[in-house]
């Protein structure tokens, strides 16, 4: 029962309840849409249980932090860097100090095993380090040979707000990965973050106050996808940066070009973990496991497709099958588990779909291949093989612990497999020759390629993919200069 309608704008009205805000109801030419206002809600994909619920922000609340982002910049960017360094190492300190809360947070909300949440709220403390000590560098004027008299020099000047729409997977890594370059180039930034992880969203904005930043320099909202084109073109917003699905950096890029805003994107891989004839199996199969199921495998860098050199091939993928069911999957606050549960339910649901279409398709399950019959989203470390050309796991991204295997008569066919991808984010090449490495490294179409080493995203490394995986580079010298002008400053 509606008690009453607020306008809030033309042909838009707020509808409350008993004084609550309940939904909004937009008529425009003619076609009602009602936007049901609800909490966010943490689930832990473990038990089903409730961690925690979150009351969304609403439009008030987002005008709200625009023009507290605004307010913040002017002084912000006036800030010298190394104040801007310090507190970025504060920041540093506010993670390690509060490492174990912070991992427990990860592993309830998005089911993340412990010991592996820990190494990510450190690994943000590094992050933090690195650009706290590098950053002023980094952004050092450039100079550039001019005429007699003269003098000519490239600075590096923060754009503005910059929004940041960020994924579950990574909490508190995504988000750290944007924040430490961009804020400490004199940006500000704006957290939209995953809908089941509100806690770590609002842990994060915790990180940056009791670190010492001014009100404004760093914000989380509280939304949903919905409200993301409304925020992204507002004035005061003047980039964004995405790490997500193909869908959502489309529809971001779409609204960024039409309102003339640089964009970072993300979206993903199905990244290639070749093995040839001289690799060492032994380490081949010991990374091939950890990167295939790191986080419940849902990363964009996990490997996805394994492509092994026929001479290798049987011992290969026996050893990798052994391996696979050796791991521990259960508990993710037991520091003995190896894989935890899939995040959420529909989305162990929808990487089961994937599985049994691409075996109606032809492919063989060698082990896992079926949800466990268990309390919580618990989906076994899986390895196919016989993969058919177009199957899901073939064409698709595979966002969990799903091994997808092919075979190999040579090199050149190798690499064939690799590039048949509409991805392109990263690839491990495993060869004992290095020049041999070095050399393939060169025809695999991807962002990065690490030789006898799983990928990996390092602060000290430009970081991002190509084709469907994205574009533009985060981390190193190249990401913290993603969103500054690059003035030329010409002196006679």
């Amino acid at each position: 029962s509606i008690e009453y309608l607020e306008m809030l704008s033309f042909n838009v009205y707020r509808v409350c309840s008993t004084g609550h805000r309940v939904g909004e109801i937009n008529a425009n030419h003619n076609i009602l849409r009602v936007t049901i206002v609800t909490d966010m809600e943490a689930i832990n994909p473990a038990t089903g249980e409730q961690v925690g619920s979150y009351e969304s922000h609403d439009s008030e609340d987002v005008e709200a932090a625009l023009s507290r982002s605004s307010a913040a910049f002017d002084e912000w960017r006036a800030r010298p860097i190394r104040e801007r360094e310090a507190l970025l190492s504060n920041a540093a300190d506010v993670l390690r100090a509060n490492k174990q809360r912070y991992a427990e947070l990860m592993t309830k909300e998005m089911g993340k095993p412990i010991s592996q949440a820990l190494g990510e709220v450190e690994k943000c403390a590094w992050a933090c380090d690195h650009y706290a000590e590098h950053a002023t560098a980094y952004l050092g004027a450039e100079h550039h040979p001019s005429p007699p008299g003269t003098s000519v020099e490239t600075v590096h000047e923060p754009l503005g707000a910059v929004l940041a729409v960020m994924p579950w997977n990574f909490p508190f890594w995504q988000v750290i990965r944007f924040a430490a370059p961009y804020l400490t180039a004199g940006n500000v930034g704006i957290l939209k973050h995953a809908s089941n992880v509100p806690g770590c969203a609002l842990a994060l904005e915790e990180v940056f106050e009791e670190a010492g930043y001014p009100e404004g320099v760093f914000q989380t909202l509280l939304i949903g996808s919905d409200k993301v084109e409304s925020v992204l073109s507002d004035d005061r917003v003047r980039a964004a940066t995405l790490t997500g699905s193909g869908p959502a950096g489309r529809a971001v890029a779409k609204t960024a070009g039409q309102h003339l805003k640089k964009t970072v994107l993300e979206l993903g891989g199905s990244d290639p973990f070749i093995v040839l004839g001289d690799a060492d199996l032994e380490a081949a199969v010991a990374t091939g496991v950890q990167a295939r199921n790191q986080n419940g495998g849902q990363s964009c860098i996990a490997a996805k497709r394994f492509i092994v050199h026929e001479a290798v091939y049987d011992e290969y993928v026996e050893r990798l099958v052994e391996s696979f069911e050796d791991l521990t999957v259960g508990d993710p606050m037991d520091d003995s588990t190896d894989v935890g549960p899939q995040a959420d339910p529909s989305l162990m649901d929808e990487l089961h779909d994937q599985v049994r279409q691409s075996v109606a398709d032809g492919a063989t399950v060698l082990t896992g291949g079926e949800p466990l019959d268990r309390e919580g989203a618990y989906y076994p470390p899986t390895v196919l093989t016989d993969v058919p050309h177009g199957c899901p796991v073939d064409v698709e991204e595979t966002f969990g612990p799903v091994a997808a295997v092919y075979e190999a008569s040579s090199e050149a066919e190798a690499i064939d497999i690799a590039n048949d991808t509409r991805f392109g984010l990263g690839a491990s090449l495993w060869t004992e020759d290095r020049e041999r490495g070095q050399r393939l490294a060169r025809r695999i179409d991807a962002g990065c390629v690490y030789i006898n080493e799983m990928v990996t995203s390092d602060p000290r490394v430009p970081f991002g993919g190509i084709k469907d995986a994205g574009y533009g580079r985060e981390l190193s010298e190249s990401g913290i200069k993603e969103f500054v002008n690059r003035k030329t400053v010409w002196t006679n």
